[in-house]
């Protein structure tokens, strides 16, 4: 009789147990296998993920459209501003202070709420970038869009970085102070009083290499212009600055391409004229009306936040209607080329249009049937049920006319008319009809 394994046993007799020290390293071994093997079946059968640090796009195992992240949400390209190599002493510390302190901009990019912040490295990248620096928009919230008005209302000037407070920073005021109390006995009151609201400013960090360099305010204005722009410009202009060059030409040129927002759409056409809300089949939207005849009529149909039609109407021409998105490609990392309006312009037909019967179906007949809807055929007395049909009205009976009767008898008189004498309780009686027709005795 051969020996057998120590595992053999083990799979011969599942119940057996092992001791000692083989038997404690064989069970380690079986759990860290399976382990193992549960490993592999989730890492195959999951999705990956993978976020480029360096230029920001997020995949997820996916190539096309679906591995594209935002352009505002990408990484920066990097500044080329000279930095002196001696260091920031005390007098240059409080005139870069009076110099930045409640120095207004316009923001690049969108700025998140939170005790963290955005990070950027002076001449370097911005952290964090892609779908953590779009998660924290998510979670935290957003202060400010790309071209809203930011104000610096606090600098912190440490060993190695700036740290920015904008409209206000991301924490609230005496944070600390609100935790003490004052008082004798039980009677205790709070240092700080009342309940102010939420903050909701943003906080920016520039950060560099060993030391802090002696900089002046026009230094640091050229190390942030990545995210904010300090130069003077109208509210169209700081917004556009924030777009491609296609979209923001259009923009300047008064004109709404589908896929816009309707922040691009004030911007682009002002505020509308008139509104409509709507509904087709199951989709609710809002039609955004500009001008009135004699001159062009825009129509812009909103859906949410997003335009998803244009229709625009000039008087003795036929309407153009724009239903293809030509601003998702342009707010793409790769800059999708946008498509030539020829091929996104359609002609809407109106009137009595003539079809042609070998080439197009003829229009269905206007019915009450939901789409692919089909009645119930039952045959019942020989008739098919479910189909509408015309309406059969009785044809009408001619009347009865005295003398009419061709065979000469008499006509029957009608029994309502019969009466008879039904004797009343005292005796005496009295004409009363008859239910045979009859009269009774």
């Amino acid at each position: 009789m051969s020996k057998l394994s120590l595992a053999e046993k083990y799979r011969l007799s599942p119940q057996l147990p092992l001791t000692g020290r083989c038997g404690r390293r064989f069970q380690r071994g079986a759990v860290l296998c399976v382990f193992g093997l549960l490993l592999a079946a989730g890492a195959a059968s999951a999705q990956v993920i993978t976020v480029d640090t360096h230029t920001g796009t997020v995949t997820n195992g996916a190539t096309g459209d679906s591995a594209q992240v935002d352009r505002r949400y990408r990484q920066i390209t990097p500044t080329h501003v000279e930095l002196p190599k001696s260091e920031l002493d005390p007098k240059t510390r409080l005139e870069l202070i009076r110099a930045l302190l409640a120095e207004q901009g316009f923001a690049m990019r969108p700025f998140p709420r939170g005790h963290r912040g955005l990070t950027l490295t002076a001449n370097g990248k911005l952290n964090p970038v892609g779908e953590s620096y779009l998660n924290m928009v998510v979670s935290d919230g957003l202060s400010a869009k790309p071209g809203d008005r930011l104000v610096l209302t606090d600098i912190k000037i440490d060993h190695s970085k700036i740290v920015f407070d904008l409209n206000g920073g991301p924490d609230p005021k005496h944070r600390f102070l609100r935790h003490v109390q004052i008082g004798v006995g039980p009677a205790m009151s709070p240092v700080v009083q009342g309940d102010d609201q939420a903050p909701t400013g943003a906080r920016l960090t520039l950060a560099f290499d060993n030391h802090l360099p002696e900089l002046t305010g026009a230094d640091v204005k050229a190390l942030l212009a990545p995210l904010i722009s300090f130069d003077l410009k109208t509210p169209i202009q700081a917004f556009t600055d924030t777009l491609p060059a296609k979209l923001k030409d259009a923009i300047l040129d008064h004109h709404v391409l589908v896929g816009m927002s309707t922040d691009m759409v004030v911007f682009a056409m002002g505020p509308p004229d008139r509104k409509s809300r709507e509904t087709e089949g199951q989709m609710p939207f809002e039609e955004w009306i500009y001008g009135q005849p004699p001159k062009n009529v825009v129509f812009v149909r909103i859906n949410g936040n997003s335009v998803i039609r244009v229709e625009v109407a000039k008087m003795g021409e036929t309407p153009v209607i724009f239903t293809k998105n030509e601003v998702e490609g342009l707010m793409r990392t790769d800059g999708t080329p946008l498509v030539p309006v020829s091929e996104q312009a359609k002609n809407a037909e109106i009137g009595d249009v003539q079809r042609d019967p070998d080439r197009q179906a003829p229009v269905a007949p206007p019915s009450l049937r939901n789409p692919g809807e089909k009645l119930p055929d039952n045959q019942q007395n020989g008739q098919q049920n479910g189909e509408m049909r015309p309406v059969q009205f009785p044809k009408p009976k001619p009347a009865a006319q005295p003398g009419a009767n061709p065979d000469g008898e008499p006509e029957a008189q009608p029994p309502s008319q019969v009466k008879s004498p039904v004797p009343d309780a005292s005796g005496s009686g009295s004409d009363k009809t008859s239910p045979e027709g009859g009269q009774s005795k």
